[in-house]
């Protein structure tokens, strides 16, 4: 009786501390005021677009109320650097910066799963504490698994366009074009694409159209898409800018490149698929042939066995 008793006054006291926590961090927000300029600051230098995940565009203003003015006290280098890193090559900088990606991991990672457990407490609502972790957890890295998906699918996009897109190059430079006025000419015929290629060629002319040298605009292309193609194809690029060598040859000898692991990439792709079709063969299919084959011949034997 006494046990029982001592485990529900510490629920209680534990429920009045996170409470209290809760109502301190609501209090401290609203005397914070208005997150400064340095949390709101975008790449573009305009208010971040809307974003292709419903979770961050309904958290988004209560991140940017409760949790966006705390993200700076994460001081980590490294850990901003990783953050910057998966803004980068999600190409998600005009969508979420990383003070906000801060912001909504400690909202939907640490805040959020905290009220419920209040909730939780006050209400008996009959959550599990392991629930409530789980939630926590998976909230935490939601952010990360968001600019995991949109690179995969950025992948996707480019290894589906790039060999078409250096065929188109290479018949550019030897109509007589340089290599970024052919850059300039393709972007120009496909303006309203969703292509993420052409989207990434785009902003490689407007840096160099603000001052950054050919090389740095390319190299900061390869950084973004972060893929070993891209990195290819802009390390040789550079190669032939500095040396001379034939740009139009070049791009042919990428194209065929590209096509080549095209195929390889297909090819392995149906390798790994005849082996998965095996695991349901496995399971359903053989099971369900041999009742259908031995399940007459067994009760045969059954009831031959009972006469």
């Amino acid at each position: 009786m006494g046990s029982t008793i001592g485990s529900a006054e510490m629920m209680l006291f534990a429920g009045l501390v996170m409470a209290g926590l809760a109502v301190y961090l609501f209090v401290s927000s609203l005397m914070a005021g208005q997150p400064g300029e340095s949390q709101l600051s975008w790449a573009s230098g305009n208010e971040p677009i809307r974003s292709k995940n419903a979770v961050i565009n309904i958290c988004r203003p209560m991140v940017h109320q409760f949790t966006l003015q705390h993200a700076p006290r994460i001081k980590s280098e490294k850990y901003r650097k990783k953050i910057r890193k998966l803004i980068k090559t999600g190409g998600l900088a005009s969508e979420i910066n990383e003070d906000e990606f801060i912001g909504l991991q400690l909202f939907l990672g640490v805040a959020f799963p905290i009220f419920l457990y209040v909730m939780n407490f006050s209400l008996d609502l009959g959550l599990s504490p392991v629930m409530l972790v789980a939630l926590g957890f998976i909230g935490f890295f939601m952010p990360q698994m968001h600019c995991k998906a949109t690179k995969k699918s950025r992948e996707l996009s480019v290894r589906a366009d790039m060999p078409f897109f250096i065929d188109l190059l290479a018949l550019s430079v030897e109509a007589g074009l340089d290599f970024f006025g052919a850059i300039q000419k393709i972007v120009d015929k496909i303006a309203n694409s969703d292509s993420v290629l052409a989207a990434e060629f785009k902003t490689v002319l407007k840096d160099i159209k603000i001052g950054s040298s050919k090389t740095e605009a390319l190299k900061e292309m390869g950084a973004r898409l972060d893929m070993p193609e891209v990195t290819s194809f802009v390390a040789v690029l550079i190669d032939a800018e500095a040396s001379g060598t034939s740009i139009s040859q070049v791009l042919k000898d990428q194209s065929v490149q590209m096509r080549l692991e095209r195929f390889l990439r297909a090819e392995k792709a149906g390798a790994q698929a005849s082996q998965l079709i095996m695991l349901p063969l496995m399971m359903f299919i053989l099971p369900a042939v041999f009742i259908m084959v031995f399940g007459p011949v067994a009760l045969k034997m059954m009831n031959g066995g009972a006469g």
